[in-house]
């Protein structure tokens, strides 16, 4: 008994001494910081076996992901749809209304975007913009490519289109060269994007086109990105540099609750109305009108994932999947704003205290 006693302690204690083995987080985190510089082990095969993967290796296999989802997006992509979007690359469309009718019935959308029409009224927002078929417009922080499959055929034929996303040449360690090399193999997968120009967005000044040729910019669920970043004032002196006098530079933003500070809710992926436009009219804007048509009143704005906890991210899973698609999308400004004079000095955001970055338009 006494030897059975002491088999027993063993036994149990053996199992008490195991670790849990922790599963690989199959999604490598899309929020990538401006101080991210750990780097790999000299020596790979002496890294411990369970060792957390370096920043690198996370851009490797968000690259790796994207290759493969560009594949398959090939693969649907048949010569029936190729036909179908030239068709709408070559129109030299009547007017906007004739333009989105047949763009967002086109079978060239990813399936799924179409789903998303109902919460973000593509239509309504670029007529609201005021964008026509001959309009040169920005998109800045283009990201999934969900706008730039709209707009590269509204403005093929008669417009410009300028999709601005980050730098695909960047450094391998930023999971923003992932995004960059991401919208990079959207826009190599058909001919309907070979009028499309592709530029660069970055931490430091840098350019959106010639200076004072675009008619419209637009930054769709984007500014808080910025903010977070610390780069607001980047961004919008280059959309102000970019744009014609009178030119039109258009928001659709994640809306916080009033009075907040942007410093304080750009991680939860929300600015406050009021703080925006503040923002937006010392750069150099004054603010045209406003729309409601992107409201969600159902949105309470107090996730502990942010925005991302509502359609179409699901941050907390499926458990909570139905739960959040009673609310839907998130309640999001919608503004028009004028260029009208050059920026007021000073009037930029603080960069976040610790230096954190947001993930670009991978995280919108």
């Amino acid at each position: 008994m006494k030897f059975r006693a002491c088999l027993f302690a063993l036994v149990m204690f053996a199992a008490c001494g195991k670790k849990d083995e922790k599963k690989a987080d199959p999604s490598p985190t899309p929020a990538p910081t401006t101080n991210e510089m750990a780097k790999a082990p000299a020596d790979a095969a002496a890294a411990p076996a369970d060792a957390a993967p370096t920043d690198a290796e996370k851009v490797a296999a968000r690259i790796k992901k994207n290759e493969d989802a560009a594949a398959e997006e090939k693969t649907r992509w048949t010569a029936d749809i190729e036909t179908k979007a030239m068709a709408l690359h070559d129109t030299k469309w009547k007017n906007l209304d004739e333009a989105m009718t047949a763009i967002l019935a086109s079978p060239h959308r990813k399936p799924g975007n179409n789903e998303r029409d109902a919460f973000r009224h593509p239509a309504e927002a670029l007529k609201f913009f005021g964008i026509t078929p001959t309009s040169t417009v920005i998109e800045v922080g283009a990201g999934g490519g969900w706008w730039t499959e709209l707009l590269a055929p509204l403005l093929a034929a008669q417009g410009g289109y300028i999709v601005a996303g980050f730098d695909a040449n960047g450094p391998m360690d930023k999971m923003q060269t992932a995004y960059g090399k991401s919208l990079d193999l959207f826009l190599a997968k058909s001919k309907l994007f070979d009028k499309t120009t592709r530029a660069n967005i970055g931490p430091t000044p840098y350019k959106l086109g010639e200076d004072g040729k675009a008619t419209h910019a637009i930054a769709m669920r984007e500014m808080h990105n910025w903010v977070r970043r610390g780069e607001l004032d980047v961004h919008l002196k280059a959309i102000h540099d970019a744009l014609a006098e009178g030119g039109t530079f258009g928001v659709e933003q994640h809306r916080a609750k009033p009075g907040t500070k942007g410093e304080d809710t750009a991680e939860s992926g929300y600015l406050a109305e009021d703080w925006v436009i503040a923002k937006v009219e010392a750069a150099g804007f004054k603010l045209a009108e406003k729309s409601e048509i992107n409201a969600n009143p159902k949105d309470t704005k107090d996730y502990p994932e942010g925005v991302w906890t509502l359609p179409p991210n699901y941050a907390e899973g499926d458990a909570t999947k139905a739960k959040y698609d009673a609310i839907g999308e998130s309640d999001r400004m919608t503004l028009k704003f004028t260029k009208v004079a050059a920026p007021a000095a000073g009037s930029g955001s603080a960069a976040p205290a610790d230096g954190s970055g947001a993930a670009g338009s991978a995280a919108k």
